[in-house]
């Protein structure tokens, strides 16, 4: 089973005092989460002034400061449109990424406008894409083009739990019939983030927390940090596994 923590998201700055924002902080974030059992970690990566930002002078510190001074897991950044509204500029964006720094692999939202040619330029790069699947209708466009991706991320948005199981339940069923063999990672936001999470575990899959989706611990306290989250996470993990 992957655990990838999703340190940051699209959160503003100071959301939660231990958000990571800075390279610095991200790295040694990185450092804390792994030693609490994460096995990945995906990341918005962040301009000077702490908004998300996909420009090449931005991510090429990032990824190479994470290489240099980061675990040794494997690494993640989104291509959000919350990063960059425009989906051509975000296309050219990532087309200057440096192939020395660039990620172990990119999300890729398939609801999102330009997200299938951003795939193709992904591929045409040998960067493995995962596929942000929100939505019954973003599983059809996945199954319908047939691109190639490392992992299916089943993400309901739902506020209701039982609203996103609702959805989830009916994303997993299509990807089911229509035999889609990738990995895949379910996972919830806020309220969702455990009832998915705990989901996800039931049903064999990959599980990803941090502070991207939640800043709280199931009983409702305020996580300490993105190693709180992921370390409840990893203990659910072995409860289930001792049970099985």
């Amino acid at each position: 089973m992957r655990i990838e923590a999703c340190l940051n998201g699209d959160r503003r700055p100071g959301a939660h005092p231990a958000l990571p924002v800075s390279v610095d902080q991200v790295v040694a974030d990185a450092h804390a989460v792994v030693a609490a059992g994460a096995t990945s970690i995906h990341l918005h990566p962040r301009d000077p002034s702490g908004a998300e930002s996909l420009e090449p002078q931005v991510v090429a510190p990032l990824m190479e400061s994470l290489r240099e001074r980061g675990p040794a897991v494997p690494v993640s950044i989104t291509t959000s449109l919350s990063a960059e509204s425009d989906p051509w500029r975000r296309y050219d964006l990532v087309q200057r990424w440096a192939s020395s720094a660039l990620p172990d692999s990119v999300t890729v939202n398939l609801h999102e406008a330009g997200s299938i040619d951003l795939v193709h330029l992904l591929d045409d790069r040998r960067v493995p894409v995962e596929a942000g699947v929100w939505t019954v209708e973003a599983a059809r466009i996945l199954i319908a083009t047939k691109i190639e991706v490392s992992a299916v991320l089943v993400e309901p948005t739902q506020v209701a739990v039982e609203d996103a199981r609702s959805n989830a339940d009916a994303i997993l069923s299509l990807l089911d019939r229509a035999r889609i063999g990738a990995p895949r990672l379910l996972h919830g936001s806020d309220a969702t983030t455990w009832p998915m999470l705990e989901a996800a575990i039931g049903a064999g899959y990959d599980i990803r927390v941090g502070l991207e989706d939640t800043l709280r611990l199931p009983d409702g306290e305020e996580a300490h940090d993105n190693a709180a989250l992921v370390a409840h996470a990893v203990s659910l993990a072995g409860a289930a596994h001792r049970v099985g």
